[in-house]
């Protein structure tokens, strides 16, 4: 009889926690909806809508004229041109028509461009508990993670309520690495390539898989390389044909990041003491510290398969050296590398304080980067135009606590690049 106790309560508990997943989930994709609706960032979501509209209208996005008629609003001009490659202009494209164009609200047209944000929030939790499953992590510690992720005040302030999309990069790079691992080599480079073409923060990870390929047979790598090269040519060079776009903007501003001080990089020092991020003269080569940076990381990586942990912390190191060397680091661009710290982290393959470091710092700095106000823009601007002027007259004040927010950030992450090399670096072949 206490037998059949135990399998019918056993049963039931089995009954319950897919409903309560399911009403957490519910949970995580309302809350998300209400900040898409209510919030965007001043700069973003303003070149987003604009770019959308181009696309829709059959204009070029990498050109942006007068649009303030458009959306009836006085600051849809002076606007600089969409910065990424084609494949996300293109999403917002699709996003105009479907929203915009035919009900010409502009809060629903902001909640619209969110939704491939939050679709990439819900499903970078499940991968992240589905991998962590597969490795034998505790069910529990599974479970926190996947909780975490769909409750992350991170994410929930950087991609649904600014707007910007680096958890959909992160899960797409994150499947990729997850595909390589398990010898689905064109699927993995596709995503890869994906990734890379909404946003470049991905681009070291392309010698992650490098390293992990860098054995015989051969054919293996040259089959992925091929994969990714055509991939890439497809949705980053194909577009500017196929619509006629100019692709004079962009490579005249290819280099913009590079000569830029500021965000959590170390050059925030030189904005402080200069009274501008723009480098002077030589010093744009700076910008560039981070290649060499990132072929001599690989190059005492050891090579071969040696399990998707080894690919992750191979991968997370290139990243945080990329991140760690750039003379520009943008906040949310942390979000790449949260889900496989999570994951390493639950795995005891990372100490917990690198978990904290790589989602509070960020939040503790974009308070002082005066971001919080520009996420008014569509529901209060005038609110935001009084914060930001108040933000102004403390100006020196912000960029000092910058400043010091940035120096942990760079010991946290040289920590971790020094945990994922720890396990002895083997000599080069």
């Amino acid at each position: 009889m206490s037998s059949q106790v135990r399998s019918i309560q056993s049963s039931r508990i089995r009954q319950t926690f897919p409903n309560r997943d399911l009403a957490l989930l519910v949970a995580s994709i309302g809350v998300q909806l209400v900040l898409g609706l209510f919030f965007g960032h001043a700069y973003d979501i303003k070149i987003f809508m604009a770019t959308g509209y181009l696309v829709a209208t059959d204009q070029d996005p990498y050109i942006l004229p007068d649009l303030r008629a458009v959306f009836n609003n006085p600051a849809f001009i002076g606007l600089t041109s969409i910065g990424y490659p084609p494949p996300w202009p293109l999403i917002l494209g699709l996003t105009y028509l479907l929203t915009y164009a035919p009900t010409h609200n502009f809060l629903l047209y902001n909640l619209a461009i969110k939704i491939p944000i939050i679709i990439a929030n819900i499903c970078l939790a499940y991968l992240v508990r589905d991998i962590l499953e597969k490795q034998g992590a505790n069910p529990g510690i599974s479970r926190k993670a996947w909780l975490f992720l769909l409750f992350n005040p991170f994410l929930f302030y950087f991609t649904t309520a600014w707007g910007q999309f680096d958890s959909l990069v992160a899960l797409l790079t994150l499947a990729s690495l997850v595909l390589l691992d398990k010898g689905r080599l064109s699927t993995s480079a596709i995503l890869l390539a994906l990734a890379i073409a909404l946003k470049p923060t991905p681009i070291p990870v392309i010698l992650a898989a490098i390293v992990y390929l860098w054995e015989a047979p051969w054919r293996r790598m040259v089959r992925f390389l091929l994969s990714f090269s055509i991939s890439m040519f497809a949705l980053c060079v194909l577009p500017f044909l196929i619509f006629g776009w100019d692709a004079t903007p962009i490579l005249h501003g290819w280099n913009t990041q590079f000569t830029v001080s500021g965000g959590m990089s170390l050059t925030t020092l030189y904005e402080l003491t200069a009274g501008t991020y723009a480098l002077p003269g030589n010093w744009w080569l700076l910008g560039v510290l981070w290649l060499p940076a990132i072929l001599i990381g690989a190059y005492f990586m050891q090579r071969g398969n040696h399990g998707l942990i080894a690919l992750l912390k191979n991968s997370l190191a290139l990243i945080l050296i990329f991140f760690l060397t750039r003379t520009w680091l943008s906040e949310q661009n942390l979000a790449l590398i949260l889900p496989i710290v999570l994951i390493l982290v639950c795995l005891s393959e990372l100490p917990r304080l690198a978990f904290y470091a790589v989602w509070i710092l960020p939040l503790i700095f974009t308070i002082f980067n005066t971001s919080p106000a520009q996420l008014l823009f569509t529901i209060r601007p005038d609110v935001m135009a009084k914060l930001l002027q108040w933000a102004e007259i403390y100006r020196t004040p912000r960029l000092w606590a910058r400043m010091l927010i940035v120096i942990p950030w760079q010991v946290a992450g040289w920590w971790m690049v020094y945990y994922a090399y720890r396990k002895g670096l083997p000599a080069p072949a």
